[in-house]
């Protein structure tokens, strides 16, 4: 079932959200300063492409208050954007049943990528 759903996620515009976060972390790698932006917006691809099969996780012991920093400038920079972005097409495909779960993953996707920095991906 999530095979199916990784499937249609993928033809219905999935492919693009993570083409585009795949792009935003290839320019954000260009800079010393934005490596660590990069890998955050990799993670979000990585989120993107599979979502039914992707785990979200916390990492609290690890990065500390750096991660809170990051979190804060990723979040004036570009995360309040695509969080709310996440949440219209969630609230969107929430509308029909057969949309409920691809809603359910771009909430998913909001929350990560409102902070990103301090949790990690695991694909099962």
């Amino acid at each position: 079932m999530r095979l199916l759903g990784n499937i249609i996620w993928l033809v219905f515009g999935g492919l693009m959200i993570a083409a585009q976060y795949l792009i935003a972390g290839l320019i954000l790698m260009v800079t010393i300063i934005g490596i660590p932006f990069g890998i955050q917006a990799f993670k979000l691809a990585f989120v993107a492409l599979v979502p039914f099969n992707a785990k979200v996780v916390s990492t609290q012991s690890q990065g500390g208050c750096l991660n809170t920093i990051f979190n804060i400038i990723w979040i004036f920079l570009a995360g309040i954007w695509i969080a709310l972005t996440h949440v219209f097409w969630g609230l969107l495909l929430f509308i029909t049943i057969i949309g409920i779960p691809f809603g359910r993953q771009h909430f998913k996707l909001a929350g990560l990528a409102l902070t990103p920095f301090g949790y990690r991906v695991e694909g099962y």
